[in-house]
Order: structure tokens, then sequence, then C-alpha cells
């Protein structure tokens, strides 16, 4: 038994819809750590992400921030390299290291490449252009993100072991959709997707079952 489970249970800051939450929430349901969800709605009141209450828990202003072990994380990679150094079974990197390297390549690209350049606060200052804006940003993104994926794939991103790329794809799928990408430019990456949504921790984290979710989302 981990000698940390004792402590309270880890808090995860986050908001249904917010694609970095929902790779934290992927994480500790893949590691089987029970957490509590404080949502923090970033449309409501102005963005509740904005008040001084939470600028105290992250000053980028964003979620998600997990509260574990005593300490406070943002920044959803720093989080979940965090919880597989602390708790690292079932893994979350390959042990081979040219693999990992594959691992990082896929959530660099996804983490700095498309995901910022597409989120709500870029998109609220872009205006009426918005859903242009992001399908050209990930199409760009999920161009380099294709043949990438084609070499390294077997079952999952990298080989048959589910990882921090899976991790960081299924949401950015998820995004894709919602700006109504045209996926079948993109078989590879479409195919993990359907093979990972399938699996409970990418299922039971979705973000149409969540504590926050608005009545209207819920599947």
């Amino acid at each position: 038994m981990h000698a940390m489970a004792t402590q309270a249970k880890p808090v995860l800051y986050g908001y249904f819809r917010s694609s970095c939450s929902w790779r934290v929430r992927i994480a500790f349901a893949l590691k089987g750590i029970e957490y509590e969800q404080k949502p923090v709605n970033l449309i409501k009141d102005g963005g509740q992400q904005l008040t001084d209450q939470f600028k105290a828990i992250n000053p980028m202003q964003q979620v998600p921030a997990v509260t574990i072990d005593g300490i406070t994380l943002s920044q959803s990679l720093a989080i979940i390299q965090y919880i597989e150094e602390t708790r690292p079974e079932p893994r979350l990197l390959p042990a081979d290291p040219k693999q990992r390297g594959q691992v990082r390549i896929v959530c660099d690209i996804i983490a700095s490449g498309i995901q910022p350049l597409q989120n709500l606060y870029v998109l609220q200052k872009i205006g009426t252009e918005k859903v242009q804006w992001a399908q050209h940003f990930i199409n760009r993104g999920f161009e380099a993100l294709e043949p990438i994926l084609k070499q390294t794939a077997g079952k999952y991103c990298v080989g048959d072991e589910i990882s921090m790329a899976d991790i960081c794809l299924v949401p950015q799928v998820y995004n894709a959709e919602r700006f109504k990408v045209d996926m079948s430019q993109f078989p590879t990456i479409r195919r993990l997707n359907q093979t990972l949504i399938e699996i409970d921790a990418f299922k039971a984290t979705h973000p149409s079952c969540q504590p926050d979710t608005p009545d209207d989302l819920q599947a």
C-alpha cells in the first residue's frame, strides 16, 4: 500500500470541457487514484478562474490545478509527471528511452503547438472568427501528428501501452470535433481515438459526465 494513500484525497480544480483538465482526470483514472473535484467555471461570472481566490491557487489563472501530497501543482503535464513519479503503477511513460522520446514529442505538439492556440482565452480575444481560427491551428497540428503517429503507433499512440501521449490525444480530438475539424484527413489519429475512447479511464472522465457538466451536455 502506498504510504501517501492515508493522506487527504487529491483535489482537482478543473472544468468539465477543459481539455487540460480532462488529461489530468484520465491520468488519475488510469492510476486508480481517487480524487475530489472542485469545478472552476470558466464562463460564469466572467470566469471564476480570474478571481483572487483562484489566482492564489494558480497565478496563471487557468485550470487544471491539483492539490496533492501537501503541495499545489498547475500545468497538466507537470501534474501528470508528478503523479507518474510518485505513483509509478501503471506506468504512463514507456521503459524504453526512444519510446519515451516519442511520447514526449506527441505530448509537446499537442500541449505547446495546438491546444494553447485554440484555448478559451485565445478564442475570446479572436471574436467572430473563432471557429475558423481553431480549425486552422488544430488542422496544422494534426497534419504534423498524423505522420508521426503512423510511425509510432501500435494499438495506442506509441506502441501497445497507454501513455501520456494517449492522455493528450483524446481531449484534443474532442476539441477538434467540437470545432468541426474534418477528421477523415487523419485516419491514424481517428483510429487511435476510437480505440481509446472505449477504455473506462477515458469514458468515465469524459466532459459529458462530470459533476459540473450542464444538463444539456450530459450523456
